[in-house]
């Protein structure tokens, strides 16, 4: 009976420390802070899983951002996440991020811009791309549907 009662104080202990690494992470506009938040993703939808949670927007920045991810800074993050004619809603369960990555690659880009205050267009998707596929090595490649370019 100690050795389960341990083992759960144990893996209680550990989600608290993973959860409280999150809240102190420091976000850029970089490439290798890209990489981070790409694997950051898929951690915190094997830890919502664990914990029976939903894997959506509101979950993810609660357990990256803490207090500090109000209702306005969630609303703020899902309208900038919004694709065209797909919006995205806080409770909205999403994907794994390797599976179908344009809608985490737009939560990623929103995240990034609402954290320093920086229009989403200075967020370049280009290197948002070159770190999924840092992170994702041999996943579903993120511009599957685009044409090739003729110049």
């Amino acid at each position: 009976m100690d050795t389960i009662v341990n083992a759960t104080v144990c893996k209680c202990h550990f989600q608290s420390l993973v959860i409280s690494h999150l809240v102190k992470m420091k976000i850029e506009n970089t490439q290798e802070c890209f990489v981070r938040l790409w694997l950051r993703l898929e951690h915190t939808r094997r830890l919502l899983e664990g914990q029976y949670k939903r894997y959506c927007v509101r979950n993810i920045l609660k357990s990256w951002f803490g207090l500090r991810a109000t209702d306005d800074f969630i609303w703020e993050v899902c309208r900038k996440a919004s694709i065209k004619d797909m919006p995205i809603y806080g409770y909205d369960e999403l994907p794994p991020p390797w599976i179908f990555p344009r809608k985490h690659r737009e939560l990623l880009r929103a995240i990034v811009s609402v954290t320093l205050g920086i229009s989403s267009c200075k967020v370049t998707l280009r290197t948002l791309d070159q770190a999924y596929t840092i992170a994702f090595p041999g996943r579903t490649p993120l511009n599957v549907n685009k044409k090739a370019r003729h110049t």
